[in-house]
C-alpha cells in the first residue's frame, strides 16, 4: 500500500508485486478533509479512511512519503500530523511501514530524483499500464510510493541480510 500523506488530500493506493519488476494496480483513491473542520476531526477522518482501506485490502506493507521541510511550517506540521496518524493505523495492524523521501521515489520510478509531477504521472501511467493518468497528483504519488517500495524492498532486504 502506498500513502501520500496530506491533511487536505491524502493519496492511497494498493498494488500487487508480480514477477520481476512487474507491478499490478489494485486500487487508487484520494481522501479529502474539509479545511473548516477542527484538526482532530480531520485526522480522525484520515484515520478512518485508511483503516477502511487496510481492512478491505489487507496490505502486507505500507510505504509512506517521508515528511520533509518545505519552507511553510504550517504545511509541514499538518502533513506530519497526518503522516503520524496514518502510520499508527498501520502499526495497530502490525503492518510494517517504510518511509521514502520524494527524491527516492522519483529516482526509483523515473530515474530522475528531480522529476516533476507531470513526468511522475506519465511514468506511473506507463509502468502500471493504466488507460489514463491517475488524478489528482496525490493519487499518482501514492501509486509511485507503492511501486518504489516493490522495486526497492528486495534490495533493501538483501542489504540488511549482509550487514
Amino acid at each position: 500500500m502506498g500513502i501520500d500523506p496530506g491533511l487536505t488530500r491524502c493519496g492511497l493506493s494498493v498494488v500487487q508485486a508480480a514477477r520481476g519488476r512487474a507491478v499490478l494496480p489494485v486500487a487508487v483513491g484520494v481522501v479529502r478533509t474539509p479545511a473548516d473542520l477542527e484538526l482532530a476531526q480531520r485526522l480522525r477522518r484520515l484515520s478512518d479512511a485508511v483503516e477502511e482501506w487496510m481492512d478491505d485490502y489487507a496490505p502486507d506493507v505500507v510505504a509512506v512519503e517521508r515528511v520533509f521541510e518545505r519552507g511553510n511550517v504550517s504545511t509541514v506540521m499538518n502533513t506530519a500530523h497526518a503522516s503520524g496518524v496514518l502510520m499508527l493505523s498501520a502499526a495497530r495492524r502490525d503492518i510494517p511501514v517504510h518511509l521514502y523521501t520524494p527524491s527516492e521515489v522519483k529516482k526509483a520510478v523515473s530515474g530522475n530524483g528531480r522529476a516533476d509531477k507531470q513526468q511522475m504521472t506519465a511514468m506511473i501511467t506507463r509502468i502500471l499500464g493504466l488507460t489514463e493518468p491517475p488524478r489528482p497528483a496525490d493519487a499518482a504519488d501514492a501509486l509511485a510510493l507503492a511501486v518504489c517500495h516493490c522495486w526497492r524492498a528486495p534490495m533493501n532486504a538483501r542489504l540488511k541480510g549482509t550487514l
